[in-house]
């Protein structure tokens, strides 16, 4: 048995296969470091070094490490850049534990990420989650809108810090300028998870930055849609709110002591990529985009999305028009070698390369393939859409029923999810991906939240965690 290599060979098997990509990393497989750069990718095993002289330290950068992200810092035109080698997961973590104190009151919007979330959890800090709006045609909860954060403000004014997701999942961005300057109006630091936006700042054609719009703290995984290796993010810090040697203290905490040069190094050239991507880069992009949306559109299975709000162009998201779930059609493209980003019961997501001119596109290839996954006959697989609008009225702002303190005093146990109505969670319930929590310990059970899981469920979603919500059960808090 040891003579076995399981995922190294399934690795070289996938690989093997030529698949296309319109998922994280950001690199495509590789194609977007080796357009111009094959020595790039041939030398990645001996980039794998430690910290030897001349090599610098990412905990005491004052070399090429340091160098490198000056260079980074002046790009975003922030007080200081920060590479982070261990995602944005760390960086979130970092902003949030130098932003709160135990006890802290802190305003999250509530489809943030995981990390989002248990960095709120390791503070000791006491959410106030304000929901976003709904859209009805994707099915999906979008941005936080203005009028909510103004509620929330009037309502909970000792609140003093703000924790944003932008863009969203999907690439929507709503009122970010107009809720930063509101927060900061009223002494609030704005904190903002831009996972998937580290791409904005390299042409004004896409959507402002949260760096750009004056954020105090910006997270942004550049593995996602830049060049750079998986794991591989920024966090830029911006802010006379928070002292910068707290962020700096929490990341010397959180991040790798021996972290890779080969994620650094690629996060220089991720750097680089987006700082010499020009106009005509930009026009050669758009009109690939603008190509295969519109081939995508002509496919009658499909129905491809437009933007509610300021969106980002990578993301492309579409629907089935004979009533397929989203994992059905992801599982139909990927029969043919396309692998999406995500899928959800009602759509599937491309996240599209960041491509420079220079850089070919199997366009006529991809869509046969599409065409080809998608003349299967799917009549035998039965769905039938059936989605909760959004959380019922007056659930826009929500408090835990337990804090911390008062979920440690609790018995546990498991019951079946039908008879889980206005109890209390003791488990954080994440399909996955996207990694936004459906539910966490000590938030109260609605329908709402019964319907949506057995909806995913029922379609076909992972989840994260306890193997038991597979059998439709819950653990929560005994009273």
């Amino acid at each position: 048995m040891q003579g076995k290599t399981p995922l190294y060979s399934k690795l070289l098997q996938f690989q093997s296969e030529n698949n296309i990509s319109f998922h994280v990393p950001g690199h495509k497989n590789g194609e977007l470091i080796s357009y111009n750069d094959e020595e790039w990718r041939r030398q990645l095993w001996k980039f794998d070094v430690t910290e030897l002289n001349d090599l610098d330290d990412l905990h005491a950068p004052m070399g090429v490490i340091g160098d490198a992200e000056k260079l980074l810092t002046d790009l975003y035109g922030v007080k200081k850049s920060y590479f982070l080698v261990n995602g944005s997961t760390v960086g979130n973590l970092a902003m949030i534990l130098a932003s709160l104190k135990e006890g802290d009151k802190v305003f999250v919007q509530r489809n943030s990420h995981k990390s989002v979330m248990n960095g709120i959890k390791l503070a000791k800090a006491k959410p106030i989650f304000l929901s976003p709006d709904y859209e009805e045609e994707w099915k999906v909860e979008t941005v936080l809108s203005e009028r909510t954060v103004k509620q929330a403000i009037a309502q909970f004014p000792e609140v003093k810090t703000l924790i944003l997701t932008s863009p969203n999942y999907y690439g929507m961005i709503g009122n970010l300028e107009e809720i930063i300057q509101l927060a900061h109006a009223n002494g609030i630091c704005v904190l903002v998870d831009e996972a998937h936006g580290a791409h904005f700042i390299g042409n004004d054609k896409f959507p402002p930055s949260a760096v750009q719009l004056g954020a105090d703290l910006v997270v942004q995984s550049a593995h996602k849609t830049l060049p750079a290796l998986t794991m591989g993010a920024y966090l830029h810090y911006n802010t006379d709110f928070i002292e910068e040697h707290e962020v700096k203290y929490y990341l010397e905490i959180l991040q790798s002591s021996s972290p890779s040069y080969l994620i650094m190094a690629s996060l220089d050239k991720a750097r680089h990529y987006l700082a010499t991507y020009s106009e005509e880069d930009w026009d050669y992009l758009q009109n690939t985009i603008s190509l295969f949306r519109s081939e995508l559109a002509k496919v009658s299975q499909l129905k491809v999305l437009g933007y509610p709000y300021i969106g980002d162009p990578l993301k492309i998201t579409i629907q089935s028009t004979v009533d397929k779930t989203g994992f059905i059609l992801q599982k139909q493209l990927e029969k043919e070698g396309i692998y999406t980003e995500l899928a959800d019961s009602n759509n599937v997501l491309f996240v599209f390369p960041l491509l420079k001119k220079e850089i070919a596109f199997p366009l006529n290839e991809i869509i046969t393939k599409v065409r080809k996954a998608l003349s299967e006959n799917l009549s035998e697989i039965p769905y039938e859409r059936k989605v909760s609008a959004s959380i019922k009225k007056g659930q826009d702002i929500v408090e835990l029923k337990l804090g911390e303190t008062e979920q440690a005093l609790r018995n546990k146990r498991e019951i079946s999810l039908n008879d889980a109505h206005h109890a209390i969670c003791a488990e954080t319930i994440i399909p996955y991906p996207p990694g936004i929590p459906i539910l966490m310990p000590g938030e109260e059970i609605t329908m709402y939240h019964i319907n949506q899981i057995k909806n995913l469920l029922k379609d076909g979603a992972r989840f994260q965690g306890s193997p038991s919500i597979y059998e439709n059960k819950i653990t929560i808090f005994e009273k």
